[in-house]
């Protein structure tokens, strides 16, 4: 905010307003509660000028999808990545394996079953004692 000269102007509030804007101005690191007045009616003036009524300001909510649109693009390429592997790994399973179509359709539903149960959170060590006891 430019440095400009303040004006007096008046402002009639409730008792309880007051109270508060008494209780929390230091808080809010403001020298008067005038000063907090004047913090909260420009923060109520950007609010209203989003046009749509969010709450946040339009700079803030730009930052954020920006960051989440960066996160977005990293995460799809990690998991680009972890598909071409995934790819390669069953490659070299199938090559060195002999699995009959009934067997492996039958270990897909075991499969989607378990990774439902453990929402995602598969263990190498479980698998390995699973086909250890079959």
């Amino acid at each position: 905010m430019k440095k400009e000269t303040k004006m007096r102007i008046p402002v009639w509030i409730r008792p309880s307003v007051n109270a508060d804007i008494v209780e929390l101005f230091a808080g809010d690191n403001c020298r008067s509660p005038s000063e907090f007045i004047e913090k909260a009616v420009v923060f109520y003036c950007g609010y209203l000028r989003t046009g749509d009524n969010e709450y946040l300001p339009r700079t803030l909510l730009t930052s954020i999808r920006g960051m989440l649109d960066t996160r977005e693009d990293r995460l799809a390429s990690l998991l680009f990545k972890l598909a071409v592997e995934m790819a390669m790994l069953m490659h070299v399973t199938a090559a060195a394996n002999e699995v009959e179509p009934d067997t492996l359709t039958r270990l897909r539903g075991r499969c989607v079953q378990e990774v439902k149960a453990l929402r995602g959170r598969i263990s190498f060590d479980e698998a390995v004692k699973f086909q250890g006891d079959s």
